[in-house]
């Protein structure tokens, strides 16, 4: 089960750290994503991280602004976010996903490839 915290009402150019943990540790060797969803919007990916660190993407609109890391032992995806934008406001859900190909394939982007969903924590940037 994957459990999403760290949201919150921050204004424009602020930082926010968000995590996700696998609670009963089953998807230890799982690829980890991030990915969020706007009111009236499709939920759209954010960013990608492979078990062992080989793979990491991002979405261009986030590129160069947020960092996402994990914490094997914790079972902890992080994903760090800088000089935030009211754009950015969205429910971020984190997803696992076991499909070994998930990066050459092309496909880490598509949440349909993501079995496993949080519930999500709400980012609220204020202008």
């Amino acid at each position: 089960q994957l459990v999403e915290s760290g949201g919150g009402l921050v204004q424009a150019g602020g930082s926010l750290r968000l995590a996700c943990v696998d609670s009963d540790g089953t998807l230890e060797y799982y690829t980890r994503a991030w990915f969020r969803q706007a009111p009236g919007k499709e939920r759209e990916f954010v960013s990608a991280i492979s078990w062992g660190d080989h793979d990491i993407k991002y979405a261009e609109s986030v590129k160069g602004r947020c960092t996402i890391s994990r914490d094997n032992p914790r079972n902890t995806v992080y994903l760090d976010m800088h000089s935030l934008k009211p754009e950015d406001t969205a429910v971020y859900y984190c997803g696992a996903s076991m499909r070994y190909d998930l990066f050459s394939s092309g496909r880490y982007t598509s949440k349909i490839e993501y079995g496993h969903w949080g519930q999500g924590t709400q980012v609220t940037v204020s202008a």
